[in-house]
């Protein structure tokens, strides 16, 4: 509706020339408004209400395209991310978490960027097309045929091209999160970085990475910079046939000085925004390849089902866990475990040791599901794992990991992350079993201390606790 309003103008710039020329000959004059300052002051006024309705239309649309483009882009990270998060961990052992990083915000930012412009203006072109269209052939259908002709040249060199950008921006969006992933690596270990003083090292890596991002990005854009210039030659065939055919036909007096203004006016209105078509198909395959990206991490299979078993708190802390002929290993590797039979006891306390890589990390991974073995069973409180719902296996078991996992929040933020519903109390005497408390209490802030990023203000053992 907007693209409606704002296509009045000319109509009404025509309606103004036949006043002048035609006087009380005009359109108006016909209509019963013979004094030809009279049609002036009621062309004013129309004038007024359509720019003030085309305003209206355009801020609404605005608002409301733009929402819906938020809302796509909202909704594609959520889903995103919630399939990450049920993915198991030998998973993630096999990516690279600033490359899952990009796909999750870069690459659905780019999409959001066509839904919020391009798509945006492919809908307004088409608009454009099919109102002026009627307008040409309702005023001279000869003319439209030639202002319409560059139309077909430019939708074919337009798909000529998407299909000529297509792998160029796939390659951009790979190394853009091949560079992603580098950065994320090298901020998240600057510390050993500079201990090493591998800063020189680091930096020609990352320009490394850098320039083939850049290199990619000029190639791609060496062949869209190419679209544009195309676009307009074609276009200036039409407007110089609307032009010369139109103006002739008025010359002879086939048609009205001011059918002749609308037409000219309405050839610029139609074909000057078929320039943004390169933009237009440059922000689209970025966005497509930015699509397959997102599509493929949403679609790649969940290596664990979710079972349905949900035991009271009662019966697993009662409850034996059983390893019985247990083998796994990670892919492409020896088998860590072959054959593996163990009994944990309800209350008893055990230590596994052994060498680095011996498995007794894997040992709580598969307890805790985020690998299952490739042949065995684990069983507790009767059932195998594979039938516990995930949240209540996991909820059950507490798990301290040499390398801690701390958000950017406050101290009591985070102790409250294993129960959200704990209360003051309840988040006390877990800092006293955790020995914390008294230094948590030594502080300005007390429990509402901000431990920074991965708890980078904590000393690696109060990390622990």
């Amino acid at each position: 509706m907007n693209k409606f309003w704002d296509l009045a103008p000319p109509l009404l710039i025509g309606m103004a020339v036949d006043v002048v020329v035609m006087k009380e000959d005009s359109l108006l004059g016909d209509l019963g408004y013979t004094d030809p300052w009279t049609q002036l002051i009621i062309l004013s006024l129309l004038t007024f209400g359509v720019w003030v309705l085309e305003s209206m239309f355009e801020y609404w649309f605005g608002i409301l395209w733009r929402n819906l483009a938020q809302t796509v882009q909202h909704e594609m990270r959520m889903d995103a991310f919630r399939h990450v998060e049920k993915q198991g961990m030998g998973w993630f052992d096999e990516r690279q978490k600033g490359d899952l990083l990009a796909i999750m915000n870069d690459d659905i930012n780019q999409l959001e960027r066509f839904l919020d412009k391009g798509a945006n203006d492919i809908l307004q072109v088409a608009t454009t097309v099919v109102i002026v269209g009627a307008i040409f052939f309702v005023i001279s259908w000869n003319v439209a045929i030639f202002a319409f002709l560059p139309i077909p040249i430019i939708i074919w060199g337009s798909f000529l091209y998407q299909r000529k950008l297509e792998p160029r921006y796939a390659e951009v969006r790979t190394n853009a999160g091949r560079l992603n992933a580098l950065l994320e690596n090298d901020l998240s270990g600057m510390s050993t970085i500079q201990s090493f003083t591998a800063e020189e090292m680091e930096a020609n890596r990352v320009e490394e990475v850098s320039n083939e991002y850049r290199n990619a990005n000029k190639k791609a854009i060496r062949l869209s910079a190419a679209f544009v210039p195309l676009i307009r030659m074609a276009i200036l065939c039409g407007f110089t046939a609307t032009l010369l055919i139109g103006g002739k036909m008025t010359l002879d007096g086939d048609m009205a000085v001011g059918a002749y203004s609308v037409l000219v006016f309405m050839t610029q209105r139609l074909l000057w925004p078929l320039t943004r078509l390169g933009e237009t198909f440059d922000l689209y395959q970025r966005a497509m390849a930015s699509s397959n990206r997102i599509l493929d991490l949403i679609e790649t299979p969940i290596s664990l089902n979710d079972g349905d078993f949900k035991p009271k708190r009662q019966k697993v802390v009662q409850s034996t866990i059983r390893f019985e002929d247990c083998t796994f290993s990670y892919p492409g590797r020896e088998a860590i475990f072959s054959n593996l039979n163990l009994e944990i006891s309800p209350g008893s306390t055990i230590g596994v040791v052994g060498a680095t890589g011996a498995g007794k990390t894997t040992l709580l991974r598969m307890l805790l599901r985020f690998c299952d073995p490739n042949s065995g069973k684990i069983e507790w409180c009767g059932k195998e794992l594979k039938e516990w719902k995930l949240e209540s296996l996991r909820s059950s078991i507490a798990l301290v990991e040499q390398s801690v996992t701390l958000f950017p929040a406050t101290i009591k933020e985070n102790i409250l992350y294993g129960k959200p519903g704990a209360s003051d109390a309840e988040v006390e005497e877990a800092a006293k079993v955790a020995e914390i408390s008294g230094f948590i209490e030594t502080l300005p802030e007390g429990w509402s201390t901000l431990i920074g990023e991965g708890g980078k203000r904590l000393s690696g053992g109060q990390r622990q606790r």
